[in-house]
């Protein structure tokens, strides 16, 4: 085997192509080698955090008082691979091919109609139906109006596997809020790169 040494490569014609090996072949970068990629156009490189989604509230959503209720999501930011349904259940479904570790978070502002009602509440990831994960807040002697709560968890899903966001609020008096102004609850998820 020989070394080449040159500083530059280009193909025969005008945006040609030059393929390195053939498959089964392993080209490694030796340590302390840097790889300057800031000026190309680079693809099959480190993959995308697809699917991913994000859905907002489009108007405050009224649940009844220390009930578990599914939270509304129903407008839609993005959703790259429409795997998430914000007409009909409001739940991201991992899609065909698509299973593995996922990003999932909610960021929520619970509350009630009276100043100084609010007791507790919570917030949960729901996988499948079942509670996955949960954050709480209490208040115990000092109520409040409003809270901001979030929760966040990376699971493993498989295809059809589906997650939903619920929310509880326990209230003194009142009418309990799910408030939806500027974004002030959302939920979204996107698959993490393996």
């Amino acid at each position: 085997m020989g070394t080449i040494k040159t500083t530059n490569i280009e193909p025969i014609a005008d945006n040609g192509t030059v393929t390195l090996g053939g498959s089964g072949d392993t080209f490694t970068v030796p340590s302390g080698v840097t790889v300057n990629m800031s000026n190309a156009t680079q693809t099959g490189v480190g993959g995308v955090n697809t699917p991913a989604f994000e859905a907002n509230l489009s108007a405050e959503q009224s649940a009844s008082d220390d009930v578990f209720t599914k939270m509304d999501f129903d407008e839609e930011v993005f959703d790259t691979d429409g795997a998430y349904d914000h007409t009909t259940n409001q739940r991201f479904t991992v899609p065909s091919g698509k299973a593995g570790k996922y990003h999932i978070y909610s960021n929520v502002v619970l509350g009630t109609s009276q100043n100084t009602d609010l007791v507790d509440a919570k917030l949960l990831i729901y996988k499948n139906g079942s509670v996955y994960s949960r954050t709480i807040m209490n208040n115990e002697t000092n109520y409040t109006r409003y809270t901001q709560l979030s929760v966040a968890s990376t699971m493993v899903l498989s295809v059809g596997d589906y997650v939903e966001i619920y929310a509880q609020v326990n209230r003194a008096s009142g009418n309990v809020e799910f408030r939806a102004q500027n974004r002030e609850a959302t939920f979204g998820a996107y698959k993490i790169i393996e």
